[in-house]
């Protein structure tokens, strides 16, 4: 089977979870005899590399615009997929590229779309920005042959507010095991003694409000810890500063840290924080849990589905207080920390890349079969939202 998979800035990974699904999937499918077509961005892959772990990649222009960036590219992706690559099937990530499985379909190319957690309810987009992604999420459904998302929790809130039902699939993760100590020697951090903050620094993932709830919380409170904000974001130098203005002398801002030098981090943390109140599953929670981290997340619903009882919440309505006050407790209580770690690795079991692999290639292969629109394949119907498709 030849896939065909748009709609993330490609491989190999190296910005969020639509590159890394992209090429845990990739790799995998290719392993398994399929053929596997990934549509990159020039500004981000190097236009020199024509295969990553099997998969072919083929590097298309685009905008670079906050607001045209994905589309243009994927809108050229659509394109030459259609007249040229003809892919047994084809593999969207993000809602907002919705309207390009037109263009697959529109060719009979069979066609699947990850909407993943709903972007229109990102505070980055202004109004009409908005309400063009909640026109794509509501016709979603209508536009390709199957849509999905990571998420029960997202799943729900579709339902609710679009009328309509999707599948799930999970997000996955995989421990590397890169446990050495180069990364923290380098920044000047000692193992056990930070907490940890990895996302793209933007207002919604809300790390403004873990710099000012740390810094509420006494050098001797927290037992001489320091916070490490990993992560960028391209169009969001303003807040970026902001941010970095807010901080006192104990927070690092290393920048983006990527593959051995990001798991370093993920071992070795006293506590992780992903304070965000918007997504569906977030990969560096799961990452978080699969290194055995302490988890402590914004009660987001899609967070609190992913940590279930292995992570411990803050309230994110209450915002800066209720943080404080957990983080406070977790600084009081290294015996809970210890707790909530033993169960993270449990709970990290549970979503395997290969798990979710067999997901998304039962699903290609009916979808393929199906040859245009129909139901949704039953074992992806999202019966009572109780469990991961992919537990082990």
């Amino acid at each position: 089977m030849k896939v065909a998979i748009l709609g993330t800035r490609g491989i190999p990974a190296s910005y969020s979870g639509f590159e890394t699904a992209a090429e845990q999937l990739a790799s995998r499918l290719t392993q398994r005899g399929h053929e596997v077509i990934v549509y990159c961005r020039p500004h981000v892959v190097d236009r020199r590399l024509k295969e990553h772990r099997g998969a072919r990649l083929v590097h298309l222009p685009a905008i670079r615009n906050k607001y045209l960036d994905t589309f243009s590219h994927t809108l050229l992706s659509s394109l030459h997929c259609a007249r040229r690559v003809r892919p047994d099937v084809a593999l969207f990530f993000i809602a907002g590229n919705s309207p390009m499985c037109l263009l697959t379909r529109g060719a009979g190319i069979p066609t699947v779309i990850n909407v993943d957690g709903l972007d229109s309810d990102r505070s980055k987009w202004p109004a009409v920005a908005k309400a063009y992604l909640r026109f794509a999420e509501r016709n979603a459904p209508r536009w390709s042959d199957t849509a999905i998302t990571d998420s029960h929790a997202v799943a729900e809130i579709f339902e609710q507010r679009y009328r309509q039902r999707i599948g799930v699939v999970p997000y996955g993760v995989e421990d590397p095991g890169h446990t050495g100590t180069e990364t923290l020697e380098r920044l000047g951090l000692e193992p056990g003694k930070y907490v940890l903050f990895v996302g793209r620094l933007e207002p919604e993932n809300n790390p403004h409000v873990l710099v000012e709830a740390f810094s509420r919380i006494s050098g001797e409170r927290a037992r001489d810890m320091k916070l490490v904000v990993v992560g960028g974001a391209p169009y969001a130098h303003d807040y970026i500063k902001q941010v970095q203005r807010a901080g006192d002398p104990r927070v690092v801002f290393p920048g983006y840290v990527f593959g051995r030098g990001y798991w370093e981090l993920q071992h070795h943390a006293y506590v992780f924080c992903a304070p965000t109140e918007v997504g569906g599953t977030h990969p560096v929670i799961l990452e978080a849990l699969a290194a055995g981290n302490c988890v402590l997340v914004n009660d987001h619903a899609p967070n609190v589905e992913t940590v279930g009882d292995a992570g411990v919440t803050f309230s994110g309505k209450e915002g800066v207080a209720s943080l404080t006050e957990q983080l406070g407790r977790l600084f009081d209580e290294p015996e809970l920390v210890e707790h909530y770690r033993a169960r993270a690795r449990e709970r990290a079991r549970r979503y395997s890349w290969d798990a979710v692999t067999d997901e998304y290639e039962q699903l290609l292969v009916n979808v393929r079969e199906m040859g245009g629109p129909g139901a949704l394949p039953v074992e992806l119907v999202d019966a009572d939202g109780s469990q991961p498709l992919a537990a082990s």
